[in-house]
């Protein structure tokens, strides 16, 4: 078995779900129009997969085979509830704003990947680990596109204004063909550093 630093390393660099394993995509461009969202999104998404992940790997002795697929929806979709709830509560601006986004965690395809492919094979601390680190790397990815989507769409970061009073905001950039041009550019950018250190 791996070692807990590479498990936890693994979801960041080699298997990170937007920039290696294009995973997530339809939130990831959605919502990522402003970096505040980015990282809502991310740590939402992270504690429905650390949380999941635990849980799946603690019952998958107990979960019959030819429902093991509908018990681990049934699983994230409490941790999604929970999620729900508290952001509704505590944060109602973000949750506004990520409005569909936060109840489609329970069907986004990262968490259900990593409860069939990893949770249900492994103990509950690589499970946990694995987790955290896949769920580190969609809030690192997804806050990276949303701040060059804002910086350039708006001209601030995180709400401030960075490029001043003069500056003219390219809007196609918070629109969705922006999102996919500037992924593309991303994408593009870290393969060529890939081969670089090949």
């Amino acid at each position: 078995m791996k070692s807990l630093k590479k498990i936890f390393l693994n979801g960041i660099v080699d298997e990170n779900p937007i920039f290696r394993l294009m995973l997530g995509l339809c939130p990831t461009l959605a919502v990522t129009t402003a970096a505040i969202n980015g990282v809502g999104m991310g740590l939402a998404a992270t504690f429905v997969l650390v949380g999941s992940n635990l849980v799946v790997s603690l019952l998958k002795k107990l979960i019959p085979e030819k429902i093991r697929i509908p018990a681990f929806i049934v699983i994230i979709a409490t941790f999604v509830t929970v999620v729900q709830l508290v952001m509704e509560a505590t944060l109602p601006s973000l949750f506004n704003a990520l409005g569909i986004f936060i109840p489609l965690i329970v069907v986004n395809c990262i968490i259900l990947s990593r409860a069939e492919i990893f949770a249900s094979k492994n103990t509950p601390l690589a499970a946990v680990i694995d987790g955290l680190g896949m769920g580190l790397g969609f809030t690192l990815a997804i806050t990276l596109l949303a701040a060059f989507r804002e910086l350039l769409g708006n001209g601030t970061l995180f709400g401030l204004t960075v490029m001043g009073s003069t500056y003219e905001p390219a809007l196609i950039f918070i629109m969705a063909p922006g999102g996919f041009i500037l992924l593309g550019f991303i994408l593009a950018f870290l393969n060529a550093m890939r081969k670089e250190g090949a």
